[in-house]
Parts: C-alpha cells; sequence; structure tokens
C-alpha cells in the first residue's frame, strides 16, 4: 500500500494560507504528497540521499510495540502508534490530491527532493 507522504513545508506553506485566506475559508484542505509510496520506497529514497544503507524491514505491530517499550517510549505514545499503524495506515489514504498546487500555485514536493533537501542539512550523518 501507498502512503501520499507529504513535506512537511508544503504542509505548513498550506496551513499558513488557510489561516491566512479568505478564500479558503469554510474549505476542508485534504493535503498530499505528489504521488503515493510505500515506506520501503521511501527508506530507498532516505538511503540514496543520505548515502547510507538504510533499509525496510517489516515487523509485526506487537513487536514493534514491545520494541517501543523497551527502548522507553512513553505508554500513550505507543498507544497513539499503534492507533496509526492499526487503523489509519490501513490503505484508506491511497491517494493524493491536488490541494497543494492549488493553494500554493505551485506543485508540492516529490518525496525524493524533500530527501535530497533533508540530507543535505545534515540531519542524517
Amino acid at each position: 500500500m501507498g502512503e501520499p507522504f507529504i513535506d512537511v513545508d508544503d504542509l505548513a506553506d498550506v496551513a499558513v494560507a488557510a489561516l491566512t485566506r479568505t478564500d479558503l475559508l469554510g474549505r476542508v484542505l485534504e493535503v498530499t504528497g505528489p504521488e503515493l509510496l510505500t515506506f520501503a520506497a521511501a527508506v530507498d529514497a532516505i538511503s540514496t540521499a543520505s548515502g547510507r544503507l538504510v533499509t525496510f524491514e517489516r515487523i509485526g505491530l506487537k513487536q514493534f510495540s514491545d520494541g517501543m517499550a523497551e527502548v522507553g517510549v512513553p505508554s500513550d505514545v505507543v498507544e497513539l502508534l499503534r492507533y496509526l499503524f492499526a487503523e489509519v495506515l490501513d490503505g484508506r489514504n491511497q491517494s493524493v490530491t491536488g490541494v497543494v498546487e492549488e493553494v500554493l500555485e505551485r506543485p508540492a514536493r516529490d518525496f525524493t527532493t524533500f530527501a535530497a533537501e533533508a540530507a543535505r542539512t545534515g540531519v542524517w550523518s
């Protein structure tokens, strides 16, 4: 299943527009990135951009939750993430919208561009 990963800067720019532009009053803005990516594809983009070997391994929800608890993630955060991975990331978001382009009058940044820009900051060094 693919998810419509969005560049956080695009999301912030749309939020500012929604809060400051009268033409957007009362609108529901479903903001997505420009393409659907699997988590494996997103991780591959990060690996390529960072020049580091990063791999994706699918694990079960219980293993994920137990691992977070083992390293001290607070139980309320573990439960939120369990909910997100079990309920929200179930394929219901497998679509992209043109909201970023409509609101900002420019294309949404794709995940590869996001990863490359993030890597240039040294965040993954």
